[in-house]
């Protein structure tokens, strides 16, 4: 074997261990990319209890309680369903019912999600792309066009 064919079969391999080691970070994180889930799609995939992902919807109008020790429970709406949230904490100053929201946890063996994590717009302009893309494909949300969505 000359040096050259040596240098080419050298980096080859490297090549090819770099593609199978990429393939293997894809395949274990292909459920985990996804910024947010909406109720329907837990509806429809059937998460299981105690994966941590992210839920993403409107606050269903009249579904926000306060209770003791700082507790909130509210529902995450969009047209094929809803999850009842819990959360442990403040909430952000714009959080409101209708608005659209993220929040960030896991559900329980009850079906509750249990949030560690509320995220809620900025102004009355955003709605985070991920959100009002979900909202708009199941016909429930009505932006004003690409000023509604820009990233913070």
């Amino acid at each position: 074997m000359t040096r050259k064919q040596r240098r080419l079969s050298l980096i080859g391999a490297g090549l090819s261990t770099i593609a199978v080691a990429l393939g293997l970070v894809f395949f274990a994180m292909r459920d985990s990319i996804v910024f947010f889930h909406t109720p329907s799609d837990i509806h429809e995939k059937v998460v299981s209890p105690g994966t941590r992902f992210r839920l993403g919807g409107l606050v269903q109008e009249g579904s926000l309680r306060r209770g003791e020790h700082q507790t909130i429970a509210f529902t995450i709406a969009d047209t094929g369903g809803a999850v009842g949230v819990q959360y442990r904490g403040l909430l952000p100053d714009l959080f409101r019912e209708g608005q659209g929201v993220v929040a960030e946890g896991m559900l329980d063996p009850t079906g509750l999600f249990k949030a560690d994590t509320v995220l809620a717009k900025h102004d009355e302009n955003y709605l985070p792309r991920e959100v009002a893309d979900a909202l708009k494909k199941q016909g429930h949300w009505q932006g004003a066009g690409p000023a509604s969505t820009r990233s913070p």
